[in-house]
C-alpha cells in the first residue's frame, strides 16, 4: 500500500467527548515507609498533560491539523491547567464548566520511569446534553470530520443527536466507543473499539474468521460505514461492508507505554479523513502512529515529523535513490528535525577513489547529503559519443551504497538547475578548480541564503583518464 503524508494543516477536526487531565509525580525512592511496606517517593517534578478526548484533540494539533474541542470540565484548577495546555498547542477548547463538580484527573505516581500507584478523581458529569449539542451544532460548519471520543464519563449523552447533526452535514463520524451497548453509536462512519470492547459486544472470538463475521454482523446491524477492531500485539482489522478484511500488522519496535494509543489511532484517522485519504491508508497512518506512541511514557501525542518519518521508513525513502517528490518529503522531514541539506551533482559514469573522496568531503559540509546524477541522455550531450559507460539506474544504484551519501536522485537537463529551485539545499557544493561564481546554480542558492561551497580537487583521479587506459588497452 502506497503511503503519503497528508496536508494535515487543511484537515479542521472537531473532537467530542470526555476530557480529563492526566497528571503525574515525578520523584526517586530509597527508603520504603516505617509506616507500612510501601516505597516514599520524594516528590521532584508535577506534569500536567491533557487526557482522553483533550489527548485526541492534542494529537490532532500535533500532526498540524486544526482541532476544536468541546468537552465539560469543573470550574477548578485542573479545568484551568487544560485550557492553558490545549491552548498553548493550539487546540481551540470550548468547555461546559459545572461549577459543582471536579475535572477528572488521574494522577500517577512515578519513579524511574515505574508507575507505582494511580489515584483517579472522578464523578461521572450531570451534562446539560442540549446545551452541548447546540455548541457541536455551532462548530460543524467549519470541520471536514467530527469525533467521539468516549470514555463514559458522562459528557457524552446524546450521542445519536450529534451523529445524526453531522450526518445532516455530510460530515463523517469517528467514535471511539465504551460499554456494552453500541447502539449509541449508530450510524456513526466509523467505530474503533479494542478487542476487548468489541468481544464485550460480540462475544468471544475464536479466530480472525469469526472475528470478521460477527463484525460484518455488527455493522449491518448498526448502520456503521467501517468497523476497525484494534488488536495489540495483533496489529489492527478494518471491516468494510462488501471489502475484503484488511488485516495490518502491529508496527511498534519496543513497546513501553500503551496509555493513549487509542487516542493516537482515532486522531491520526480523523485527520487524514479529513485531510482526504481513503480509509485503508487512513488506517495504515494511523497504524504507523500507534507503533510510535507506545514507545513513549505516559499519556503523549506524535509529530507530523515523525509520523513523516514512519512513512519514509515504510515507503524505504530513509536513504537511497528517490524520485523528486519523495525527496521533496524527505528533506522535509530532515529539515524539521534541525538537519542542514547539503547538495552536489554529476554524472559518476565509472566510480573512482576521487569521487568517493569527493563525496565524504561533501557530505562532511551538513548532516544530509543529496546527490543529483546526470540521466543518460544529459551525459551523452556533455561527454560525447559512447558515454556513459554504464546506465543511469545503475551509477544511481552503486552511488546510493556509499555511506556519505543519502539520497540520490536523477535529472535529465543539462544542468541541476530546476531541482535547486525545487529543493532549496542548505549547501551546494562542487568539486574542482571553479571559483564560487562559476558554481551552475549558484545564483539560485545564494538569492534564496544558501551557501555555495568549492572543494578541492582530488589529484589524479578522473573517469575520462580511466575511458582512455582501457582503451588505449
Amino acid at each position: 500500500m502506497k503511503l503519503s503524508m497528508p496536508r494535515y494543516d487543511q484537515a479542521p477536526v472537531l473532537v467530542v467527548g470526555d476530557v480529563m487531565l492526566d497528571r503525574y509525580w515525578h520523584g526517586g525512592t530509597s527508603r520504603i515507609s516505617p509506616e507500612a511496606p510501601v516505597p516514599v517517593v520524594k516528590v521532584e517534578q508535577i506534569e500536567d498533560r491533557p487526557g482522553g478526548a483533550a489527548n485526541v484533540a492534542l494529537n490532532i494539533a500535533a500532526l498540524g491539523a486544526p482541532a476544536v474541542l468541546v468537552g465539560v470540565t469543573g470550574e477548578d484548577e485542573a479545568a484551568d491547567s487544560l485550557t492553558d495546555s490545549l491552548g498553548a498547542a493550539g487546540v481551540r477548547a470550548s468547555f461546559q464548566r459545572i461549577a459543582t463538580q471536579p475535572t477528572i484527573v488521574k494522577l500517577r505516581v512515578m519513579s524511574r520511569h515505574q508507575q507505582l500507584l494511580r489515584m483517579d478523581f472522578e464523578e461521572p458529569f450531570n451534562t446539560d446534553a442540549a446545551a452541548l449539542a447546540v455548541d457541536v451544532e455551532r462548530l460543524l460548519d467549519g470541520v471536514k470530520v467530527l469525533v467521539l471520543s468516549d470514555y463514559g464519563k458522562g459528557a457524552l449523552k446524546n450521542h445519536q443527536a450529534l451523529v445524526q447533526l453531522a450526518r445532516a452535514k455530510g460530515i463523517p463520524v469517528l467514535a471511539d466507543p465504551k460499554g456494552k451497548d453500541f447502539s449509541i453509536y449508530r450510524g456513526a462512519s466509523l467505530i474503533t473499539p479494542n478487542l476487548n470492547e468489541f468481544e464485550t459486544i460480540v462475544g468471544h472470538c475464536a479466530d480472525e474468521a469469526e472475528l470478521v463475521a460477527k463484525g460484518a454482523k455488527l455493522m449491518a446491524e448498526l448502520e456503521l460505514g467501517a468497523l476497525l477492531v484494534t488488536r495489540g500485539e495483533h496489529g489492527m482489522t478494518l471491516l468494510r461492508p462488501e471489502h475484503a478484511p484488511l488485516h495490518l500488522p502491529a508496527r511498534a519496535r519496543e513497546v513501553f507505554d500503551v496509555t493513549g494509543a487509542g487516542d493516537t489511532v482515532i486522531s491520526t484517522l480523523a485527520a487524514s479523513i479529513a485531510a482526504g485519504e481513503e480509509l485503508p491508508q487512513a488506517v495504515a497512518l494511523a497504524n504507523l502512529a500507534a507503533g510510535i506512541v507506545v514507545g513513549k511514557l505516559g499519556t503523549a501525542a506524535i509529530s507530523a515529523p515523525e509520523l513523516r518519518r514512519a512513512v519514509q521508513r515504510e515507503q524505504g525513502s530513509e536513504r537511497g535513490v528517490l524520485g523528486l517528490e519523495q525527496l521533496q518529503v524527505a528533506i522535509e522531514d530532515a529539515r524539521a528535525h534541525g538537519e542542514k541539506i547539503v547538495f552536489t551533482n554529476g554524472c559518476f559514469d565509472i566510480l573512482h577513489a576521487g569521487h568517493v573522496t569527493y563525496l565524504e568531503q561533501a557530505r562532511a559540509q551538513g548532516d544530509r547529503l543529496v546527490l543529483a546524477v546526470n540521466d543518460d541522455g544529459s551525459v551523452s550531450r556533455l561527454k560525447g559519443p559512447g558515454r556513459p559507460i554504464n546506465s543511469v539506474d545503475r551509477r544511481m544504484a552503486v552511488l546510493a551504497g556509499l555511506g556519505a551519501v543519502d539520497w540520490v536522485v536523477s535529472f535529465s537537463e543539462d544542468t541541476p538547475e530546476n531541482l535547486l529551485r525545487a529543493l532549496k539545499p542548505d549547501v551546494l557544493v562542487k568539486g574542482g578548480d571553479y571559483g564560487i561564481d562559476q558554481v551552475v546554480g549558484a545564483e539560485i542558492v545564494r538569492a534564496y541564503g544558501g551557501e555555495v561551497r568549492v572543494l578541492g580537487l582530488v589529484e589524479n583521479s578522473s573517469t575520462t583518464a580511466i575511458v582512455e587506459k582501457i582503451r588505449n588497452k
